[in-house]
C-alpha cells in the first residue's frame, strides 16, 4: 500500500502545480465521476489514464471503477487514505485519483474535422467556471472547447471536477494567441460570435435573423471584465443575453449555457428543417 512518503505519490501531488502539469504532459483527476469518464475513455484512447490511486474504502464504494480500470489494462495501486489527501485541494477527499495524460487533437484537427459549435474561452480565470463551460459544452452537443491567452489551466484540479467527466468526451485544447485563434476559426467558417453585456444585437435577435444557424464558435470572456477590445474587434457580431427583470448582469456559466444551447437548438431546428 501506498503512503503519502511513496516515491510516486510525491511525484503526482506535484502534478497539483500548473507548471509541473505543463512540463510533464499529465494531470491528475480526482472524484468518482472524473475518474469513471477517464477510465471510459481509455480503451478508445490508449494512454487517458496512466495510474490509478484509490483507498480501501473508495475502491469498496466504486467496484465498477476498479473492475473497469483493470479490463483497460490501467495500473491500480491501492493508498492510504493520508495518501489520497495528499493528492487532493479539497477539504474531503473522494480517495480515488487518477494520474492522467493531457491528449487529444490539435486545434488545426478540431477545425479539419468541420466543426459546427465550439466554445471559446478567453483570459478565463476562476477554475470552476472553465471546468462548468466544458460541461456544458458537452451537454450542448459542441464540438470542442478552445482555451486561449491567459486563462486558468482546464487541467486544473476545480476544473477537472467541475467538468463532471466532461473533460473527457471532447476536444479541449489551450492556444496562447486568443487573436490567431479566432483567425484560424473564422478561416475554418465559423461565425464569430462574442459575447458583450453591451451589444447592441441581443440574442433573440440574433436567433429571428438565423445567425445561430451558421456554425458557431461562441467567445466567453473574463469573469470581471468580459472580452477585451481588440478580441471584440475581430469578431464577426457581438451579442448581448437579453434581461428582462432587474439583474444587473448574468456569470459566465449561466451566459455561457443560454449561448451555446440557443446554437444547439438552432442547429437542430436546422437539421430538422432539412431532412
Amino acid at each position: 500500500m501506498l503512503t503519502e512518503k511513496s516515491a510516486r505519490i510525491v511525484a503526482a501531488r506535484k502534478l497539483l502545480r500548473r507548471a509541473r502539469r505543463t512540463e510533464s504532459g499529465q494531470f491528475l483527476a480526482e472524484g468518482a465521476q472524473a475518474v469513471r469518464e477517464a477510465v471510459a475513455a481509455e480503451p478508445g484512447e490508449p494512454g487517458t489514464v496512466l495510474e490509478l490511486f484509490i483507498t480501501e474504502q473508495a475502491g469498496a464504494r466504486h467496484v465498477d471503477i476498479v473492475r473497469a480500470a483493470f479490463a483497460a489494462g490501467v495500473e491500480v495501486s491501492q493508498v492510504t487514505e493520508k495518501a489520497a489527501a495528499a493528492l487532493s485541494d479539497t477539504v474531503a477527499p473522494q480517495g480515488i485519483v487518477a494520474v492522467c495524460a493531457i491528449t487529444g487533437p490539435s486545434a488545426q484537427d478540431v477545425l479539419d474535422a468541420g466543426p459546427r459549435l465550439v466554445a471559446v474561452l478567453v483570459e478565463t480565470s476562476d477554475p470552476g467556471n472553465a471546468g462548468t463551460v466544458i460541461r456544458l459544452a458537452d451537454a450542448a452537443g459542441a464540438d470542442a472547447v478552445l482555451v486561449a491567452g491567459q486563462s486558468v489551466d482546464p487541467r486544473n484540479p476545480k476544473a477537472v471536477r467541475a467538468s463532471a467527466g466532461s473533460l473527457f468526451h471532447l476536444p479541449v485544447v489551450h492556444l496562447d494567441d486568443p487573436v490567431a485563434v479566432i483567425r484560424q476559426l473564422s478561416e475554418a467558417g465559423l461565425s464569430i460570435l462574442a459575447t458583450s453585456g453591451a451589444a447592441e444585437l441581443d440574442l433573440d435577435q440574433a436567433t429571428a435573423d438565423g445567425i445561430l444557424e451558421l456554425p458557431t464558435a461562441w467567445l466567453f470572456g473574463s469573469e470581471a471584465h468580459g472580452l477585451p477590445a481588440d478580441i471584440l474587434a475581430v469578431a464577426d457580431e457581438s451579442v448581448r443575453v437579453p434581461i428582462h427583470g432587474r439583474a444587473e448582469s448574468l456569470n459566465l456559466a449561466t451566459a455561457a449555457a443560454i449561448c451555446l444551447y440557443a446554437s444547439a437548438s438552432a442547429h437542430r431546428r436546422q437539421d430538422a428543417t432539412a431532412s
